[in-house]
């Protein structure tokens, strides 16, 4: 910045009243109106209109956010002018229109009435060395540079504005080039301009500055040129897809891009999405607009957004809390598990007394075939809640559980959430299968991620991966299934209730053939109840002497052989005329009621009697005798049947 010069001899100085100037910078032989609103600045206008020559001094701020500046926040340099106009506003200030008139350094400061004055020196301009040869080229230069700055800016009357300048004055010429500058150039290079006195090195300035207004505009008009270009092909896209529309409904057709994305549209502002998730969907919808049909992209998106629509948010089953009915339907479908049961029922009591509780995780523990699944099956039919169900055995990787992520091709969300999806309702009864036969490997550790499945402090935000949003999993009644505790990782057995569900006893396995296997097994084979008669004494033998488990599993298989063998005897036989249905017992004969439990009645004195089934009695610790079968081998010597004929000579087997 170039200091201003003082000619030999220096010039008297003058006092005037300061105005400093916030955000501004006045330019000799330039026009300009502002706001005068602070006290002080008031008072030095008043004292100023009251000289005959109405002249005052502009000085620019240092930083226009000080509302008393001192004299250190105020520049040395600036402009004498003349107050041309004053105007007072209705709220006390004025509004004034001055004129520059020439440059001005403060040499001291002074308060006086209210307001600073400030004694100025003039700045005179430094004449050039090599005269109007040297300058004249550069003014024209200058000139061509603004005149391209004003028609491209179409702010300027530059018409008129050229008219007026002459090249005559080079420190007249740069000083009405720069009051013409834009607002936009900052204050600071504006007063580093005022403060230029040499005319040269300020039109040298002056150009630089044009320069980039120029170059700014140029981008301006380049982004706008596109902006209007983008807008106008949007339009004529609108105008076409809605000429299209018409088109298809005249004809009677669909616009399938148009009615999916409604159709979506729809779907999500039906979901009842936290508002969260609601916003995602909705900006993932937004950008599905914008994609063409084939991209990779477009089906990436319409995936997720079809999977946050059918993930259940809202709705729930109706649940049950009869706790009769449910007793009834327990009773009903398992035999014995006194303990489990009450647990169930207590579950019920507790929702009765309180609405909303925290989701339960219950782990049944015991060994194959007592009943842990079907018992779960049967807690969701008693609370009249959806099932369903997830295998963990052989469970290696954590995004089975979690996710995957979007960015991996054909990713998935978890089997968490997929079985929500399958189940529709955020309280169905989830159970977790094999829980003890999970393992872990460089894909990670299922086991952790579950961690946070069956926390009920934490699973309210559960979040899968590929949904990445969080998803409330604490209505849901996590039941898992073991058959031995110790392998389960402590954390994760430290966050369910475990009921230990021992083997069966011989009676408790009788009843439950008689009640569930022994009907199930007759009905899949194809026979009648009066064709297949088990016994107590049958069924205990089936028990004693072919199955060793503590589950029933192995005692259905036996029954299902026996069925089978009965079955295949019904279609061989094939009688020519209609008989009385076969009754097929092994093993103690029946008698009638008549005869001793020992005795052995024939066909011929005592026929079968048709409809009629033994009655099902527990036998005593040390059954009655048994009578090994010594009928063909092919029979399973496990199964106490007797077949009769219904012809008179028949004999019993």
């Amino acid at each position: 910045m170039t200091s201003p010069a003082t000619p030999p001899g220096r010039p008297a100085t003058r006092t005037f009243p300061l105005v400093p100037l916030r955000d501004m910078v006045v330019f000799p032989r330039m026009m300009a109106p502002f706001v005068v609103g602070r006290a002080s600045s008031i008072a030095a206008l008043e004292a100023a209109l009251l000289t005959p020559d109405k002249r005052i001094f502009l000085a620019a701020q240092r930083d226009p956010k000080i509302d008393e500046p001192a004299a250190g926040d105020i520049h040395d340099v600036g402009v004498v002018s003349v107050v041309v106009q004053s105007l007072k506003l209705p709220n006390g200030h004025i509004k004034v229109m001055v004129e520059g008139v020439s440059r001005g350094v403060i040499r001291s400061f002074a308060t006086a009435g209210g307001h600073k004055e400030v004694a100025v020196e003039a700045v005179e301009a430094r004449p050039l060395s090599g005269g109007a040869a040297e300058i004249n080229p550069y003014m024209q230069k200058v000139l061509g540079v603004f005149e391209q700055y004003a028609k491209l800016s179409h702010q300027l009357a530059y018409e008129g504005l050229l008219a007026s300048l002459t090249l005559d004055d080079p420190d007249v010429f740069a000083d009405m080039l720069a009051g013409h500058l834009p607002a936009s150039i900052a204050t600071p290079e504006k007063q580093a301009l005022l403060e230029t006195v040499n005319p040269l090195e300020r039109l040298q300035k002056l150009q630089d500055l044009l320069e980039v207004e120029i170059e700014k505009i140029n981008i301006d008009r380049r982004i706008n040129n596109k902006v209007k270009k983008q807008m106008e092909r949007a339009q004529k896209e609108y105008y076409l897809n809605e000429k299209i529309k018409a088109i298809h409904q005249e004809l009677g057709r669909k616009d399938d891009k148009s009615d999916e994305l409604e159709e979506l549209k729809q779907k999500v502002d039906s979901a009842g999405m936290p508002k969260d998730v609601k916003e995602k969907a909705l900006a993932e919808l937004k950008r599905l607009e914008a994609m063409p049909n084939v991209s990779a992209e477009a089906t990436v998106s319409r995936n997720y957004i079809d999977w946050l629509v059918n993930v259940p948010w809202k709705k729930a089953s109706r649940e049950s809390k009869d706790i009769k009915n449910a007793e009834k339907v327990l009773n009903e479908d398992h035999y014995g598990l006194a303990k489990v049961k009450e647990r169930i029922l207590e579950f019920l009591a507790v929702r009765q007394l309180v609405t909303e509780t925290k989701g339960s995780i219950l782990c049944f523990a015991g060994p194959p075939g007592v009943g842990k699944t079907s018992l779960a099956k049967s807690i969701a039919k008693s609370l009249n809640r959806k099932f369903v169900r997830l295998s963990l055995g052989g469970v290696r990787d954590e995004a089975e559980v979690r996710g995957h992520r979007r960015t991996y091709i054909g990713a998935f969300p978890g089997q968490i959430i997929q079985l929500m999806k399958k189940a529709g309702t955020v309280n169905p009864v989830f159970l977790l299968d094999e829980v003890d036969k999970m393992s872990m490997d460089f894909r990670g550790d299922p086991s952790a991620a579950l961690l946070e499945v069956l926390d009920p402090e934490q699973n309210h935000a559960f979040v899968d991966h590929y949904l990445d949003v969080e998803y409330d999993l604490s209505k849901v009644m996590f039941i898992a299934t073991a058959n031995v505790v110790h392998p389960i990782p402590p954390a994760l057995r430290d966050r369910m209730e475990i009921i230990s569900l021992s083997g069966y006893t011989p009676n408790e396995k009788v009843a439950i053939a008689k009640q569930f296997l022994v009907p199930k097994q007759v009905k899949e084979n194809g026979l009648t109840a009066e064709q297949a008669v088990f016994d107590d004494s049958g069924l205990y033998a089936l028990i004693e002497k072919y199955t060793r488990e503590a589950g029933v599993r192995s005692l259905e298989r036996e029954i299902a052989s026996v069925c089978r063998k009965i079955a295949r005897k019904v279609v061989a036989e094939e009688p020519k005329e209609p008989k009385e249905p076969e009754r097929r017992r092994r093993g103690r004969s029946r008698s009638p009621p008549t005869t001793s439990p020992t005795s052995s009645a024939s066909p011929s004195t005592a026929p079968p009697r048709r409809g009629r089934r033994p009655k099902s009695v527990f036998p005593p610790a040390s059954p009655g005798p048994r009578r090994a079968a010594t009928s063909s081998t092919s029979r399973p010597r496990s199964c106490a049947a007797r077949e009769t004929s219904s012809s008179p000579g028949s004999s019993a087997t």
